[in-house]
């Protein structure tokens, strides 16, 4: 590797020679070095890509089964009220609409189910699986269906929250804002409304 022989004192030629090969060692060392950095990040990029590719492949299949269940519970409900239950809330009511959208330049709001008689609105959000959380949501909706829908500002509104699946706590919050607990039990759709407020 080098020209110095034992007992030999080094020459500025071999010193000279020794420091190119240790200096052309290790830009080798480097320039290999750079390919695994360049490798490993490569590999690290395609990991990430893949990585998101999973998470938005799950993202999409979630949201799609949460659509599709929300989508159940409102065809469920709706076509219960359409065809059973037209007298509730002590009131009879004569027509039906669901997923209603009005806006306005300043506000907007959807409205899963509404019912109509000349006196009164019922409005009923309808949730797969409802939560305590909706019960402020539901609340506001009667509020801002009279702006939005000012042909009806001085009906009566009637609210009600509609959900396949519902537990003791939630169903004790909607009695005391006095919103509507309708619910699926077995074949049956069961409405509470004995605490009905109209707002």
């Amino acid at each position: 590797m080098n020209n110095l022989t034992p007992n030999s004192a080094p020459t500025f030629e071999s010193v000279w020679a020794l420091l190119q090969e240790n200096a052309k060692q290790q830009k080798e060392n480097e320039r290999i070095f750079k390919e695994q950095i360049a490798e490993y990040d490569r590999k690290r990029e395609k990991s990430n890509e893949d990585y998101e590719r999973r998470m938005k492949k799950m993202e999409e299949t979630m949201g799609s089964w949460s659509h599709n269940h929300g989508s159940f519970a409102e065809e469920y409900f709706f076509n219960s009220f359409e065809n059973d239950q037209h007298n509730f809330f002590g009131e009879t009511f004569d027509s039906i609409e669901k997923n209603l959208k009005p806006k306005s330049k300043e506000l907007q709001d959807e409205y899963d189910i509404v019912m109509f008689n000349g006196a009164s609105v019922a409005i009923i959000e309808v949730k797969y699986k409802a939560h305590e959380n909706d019960v402020a949501q539901i609340l506001k909706k009667a509020e801002t269906f009279r702006i939005l829908c000012p042909d009806y500002k001085d009906f009566k509104i009637y609210l009600g929250l509609a959900s396949i699946s519902f537990y003791p706590t939630l169903e004790q919050k909607c009695t005391e804002q006095g919103i509507a607990v309708i619910k699926q039990v077995g074949d049956s759709v069961v409405i509470n409304d004995a605490h009905l407020k109209v707002f």
